[in-house]
C-alpha cells in the first residue's frame, strides 16, 4: 500500500502526487464568479496589466496601487494571455502551485526522514481545509508562503552541509532566490518573517550553527539582485514614487486596522485550530511531544516551530486581522502533524485524549454548519426573522436560489469519516482510522464546494456583479456609493478614460459630467443617495443592491 512502501520509485510518486494535485485543485476552479475584496483586486490589477502594457506597476482604476510588488499579478496575467480574462484564470496560479507543492513537500519529507514522512506531509497539507482552498483561490498568499518556506529549507540545509564540511554555494544561492521572490510576491514582510525566524534559531543555538558571514553576503546579494530586477527597473523607468508609496502602505497595514479588518488577540489562534482541520490537533500533540528523534528530523522540526511562533505572534501583534494573513503557519502544521501521524502508523503511537477531544470539537463546526444549510434551505424565514436587524443581510436572502435537498450531505461524510477513525482507533487499526478522517475532510470540501459556493455567491454578490456585466461594453463611468468593493472595475471592465476626473468620487456623483454614471449602493445607504444625489434615477434593486444612473445634462 501506499503509506507501507519502503522501496520507492522517487519518480513515480512526483507523477502520483502531480496527479493528485490536479485532481485536487484544478476542478471547479471557474465555477464561480471572483470574491471581493482581494481575488477581485488582483485578478483586476492582471486584466490592467494586460490593458494597460504597464507590468512594471500595478494599477486598480488604471491609478497606482502601492500594497503589493507585482509578482503575482504577472503569474494571473499569463494565464489570461492563455485562457481569457476569467474567474479561471484568475485561479490557475495557485491551482498550478498545489500541482507543485505536493511532490515538493513529499521530496522534502523523504530527505528529512524517509519516504513515509513525505507522503504523509504532502497528504496532510492536500486534506487539511483551509490549505486545500487557498489552493483554488485567486489569492496571493500560497505563492508567498511557498518561497518564505523554500527560502528556509535553503537555509537548513546549506548549514548542514556547512556543518558536514561539504559546499553548498548553491543551496544559499537557492535561498536568497526564493527570499527575493517572496519579497517580489507580497513585499518586505517576507524579509521580516525569514529574519525574525533566523534571529530566533541563531538565539535558540546561542550563536552556533549558522550562515558564515560570506553566505549571509552572498544570500543577501542573490535576494538583492532578485528584488532588484523589477525594483531597479521601476526605479529607473518611473522614479521613486510607487517605492516610497509602497513602503508608506506597508507600514500602515502593520500599524493600523485596515477598514473591516479588525479583530481580537488570538484571532488565528481561532482560525488555525478549526481552518486546519483535521491536522490541527496532531500539530498541537507533536509540539508538545519530548520524544527523542533523529538530527536531522529535530532540525527541521525547530526551524517548522520557529517559523509557525514568529508567524503566530508577528501577525497576533498586526492590527489588521484577515484570515490568510496566518496561512505560513499551514506549512509547520502540516509537518509537525505529520510527525504525530507518521509515530501512529509506523510505531504504533497511541492518539491521546486531548487529542481525540480537539478532533472532535475542531470537527464539530463543519458538521454543524452543513446541517444548519439544509435545515435554512427548507427555513429560510427563520433565518430572514434571525437577521430581521440587518438589512442588507435580510434581502440578500430574497436571492433566487434552487437548493438541492443534499445540503447535509457535506457534513453527513465527515461526521462518518470522524465516526469511523474513532471505531478504527479503537481496534488499533491506526492506518484506517488516518484514511477515514482525511477522506471525510477532502469529501466535506469538494462535496461543499459543488453545493454551497455557487449558492452563496448568489445570495451575496451576484446581483451587484451581473448589474455591471449588463453595463460593461458600455460607454459610461462606474461608481459605487457607501461601500468599497472592486466589482466595479473587473466585471464592469473599465478602460483608461481621457477625462482626469473618471476618479474623482465627487465628480462623478456631483459634478458636470460628459457621459452617463452608474451607481450601485447597499439598502442602508439608498435613502441617503436619493437625498444627496438628487438628480440619480433609480433603475432597479436585487438582493440588498440599488442601482442608479447619472445622466448628461444639457
Amino acid at each position: 500500500m501506499l503509506l507501507k512502501s519502503s522501496n520507492t520509485n522517487t519518480k513515480s510518486f512526483f507523477l502520483f502526487f502531480i496527479i493528485l494535485g490536479v485532481a485536487f485543485f484544478l476542478p471547479f476552479i471557474g465555477q464561480a464568479h471572483l470574491f471581493d475584496w482581494d481575488e477581485i483586486n488582483f485578478a483586476e490589477i492582471a486584466r490592467e496589466m494586460r490593458i494597460s502594457k504597464n507590468y512594471s506597476q500595478p494599477q486598480i482604476n488604471f491609478q497606482l496601487f502601492t500594497e503589493k510588488p507585482p509578482l503575482f499579478f504577472w503569474l494571473q496575467a499569463i494565464a489570461m494571455k492563455c485562457f481569457g480574462v476569467n474567474e479561471f484564470s484568475a485561479r490557475f496560479p495557485n491551482a498550478l502551485l498545489g500541482v507543485l507543492v505536493l511532490p515538493i513537500l513529499y521530496s522534502i519529507g523523504k530527505k528529512v526522514k524517509d519516504h513515509l514522512l513525505g507522503v504523509i506531509w504532502a497528504i496532510s497539507y492536500a486534506c487539511a481545509i483551509l490549505p486545500h482552498l487557498y489552493f483554488k483561490s485567486g489569492i496571493i498568499d500560497p505563492w508567498f508562503n511557498f518561497f518564505i518556506v523554500l527560502a528556509l529549507y535553503g537555509v537548513m540545509v546549506t548549514i548542514e552541509k556547512k556543518r558536514d564540511g561539504v559546499s553548498a554555494w548553491k543551496w544559499i544561492c537557492f535561498s536568497g532566490c526564493m527570499a527575493g521572490l517572496s519579497i517580489l510576491t507580497k513585499g518586505p514582510a517576507a524579509l521580516i518573517v525569514i529574519g525574525l525566524t533566523a534571529l530566533v534559531y541563531i538565539i535558540l543555538q546561542k550563536g552556533k550553527s549558522f550562515l558564515s558571514i560570506s553566505q549571509i553576503l552572498v544570500f543577501a546579494g542573490v535576494m538583492s539582485l532578485t528584488v532588484g530586477a523589477w525594483f531597479g527597473f521601476d526605479f529607473i523607468k518611473n522614479g521613486p514614487q510607487f517605492i516610497v508609496q509602497f513602503t508608506i502602505r506597508q507600514w500602515e497595514l502593520f500599524s493600523s486596522k485596515d477598514a473591516g479588518h479588525g479583530g481580537f488577540l488570538f484571532y488565528h489562534v481561532v482560525v488555525l485550530f478549526f481552518g486546519c482541520f483535521p491536522i490541527a490537533p496532531f500539530f498541537i500533540q507533536s509540539m508538545l511531544s519530548r520524544e527523542k528523534m533523529d538530527p536531522r528530523i529535530h532540525l527541521f522540526r525547530r526551524w517548522m516551530l520557529i517559523l509557525f511562533w514568529v508567524v503566530l505572534v508577528l501577525f497576533s501583534i498586526v492590527q489588521t486581522k484577515i484570515v490568510h494573513y496566518s496561512s505560513l503557519c499551514y506549512y509547520p502544521i502540516s509537518f509537525l502533524a505529520s510527525i504525530s501521524i507518521y509515530d501512529l502508523l509506523l510505531h504504533n503511537k497511541r492518539v491521546t485524549k486531548a487529542t481525540k477531544i480537539m478532533i472532535a470539537v475542531s470537527a464539530f463546526p463543519f458538521i454543524l454548519a452543513s446541517f444548519l444549510v439544509y435545515y435554512f434551505s427548507k427555513n429560510m424565514w427563520i433565518l430572514k426573522s434571525l437577521l430581521s436587524k440587518d438589512l442588507f443581510a435580510v434581502e440578500n436572502l430574497q436571492a433566487h436560489v434552487v437548493w438541492t435537498g443534499w445540503e447535509f450531505l457535506p457534513g453527513l461524510g465527515l461526521l462518518a469519516g470522524v465516526v469511523l477513525f474513532f471505531l478504527y482507533l479503537n481496534r488499533n487499526q491506526n492506518q484506517q482510522a488516518i484514511l477515514s478522517l482525511f477522506i471525510g475532510a477532502v469529501f466535506f470540501i469538494q462535496c461543499g464546494l459543488i453545493l454551497y459556493i455557487n449558492r452563496v455567491e448568489s445570495i451575496s454578490q451576484k446581483a451587484n456583479i451581473d448589474f455591471w456585466k449588463q453595463h460593461a461594453m458600455e460607454d459610461c463611468y462606474k461608481t459605487t456609493f457607501g461601500y468599497k468593493t472592486y466589482t466595479t472595475y473587473f466585471y464592469g471592465e473599465v478602460k483608461p478614460e481621457q477625462n482626469k476626473n473618471y476618479n474623482n468620487q465627487d465628480w462623478l456623483l456631483h459634478g458636470k459630467i460628459d457621459k452617463p454614471v452608474y451607481i450601485s449602493c447597499k439598502v442602508n445607504d439608498k435613502d441617503v443617495i436619493k437625498t444627496e444625489i438628487p438628480d440619480a434615477i433609480f433603475l432597479y434593486h436585487e438582493n440588498g443592491f440599488y442601482f442608479f444612473k447619472r445622466g448628461v445634462l444639457p
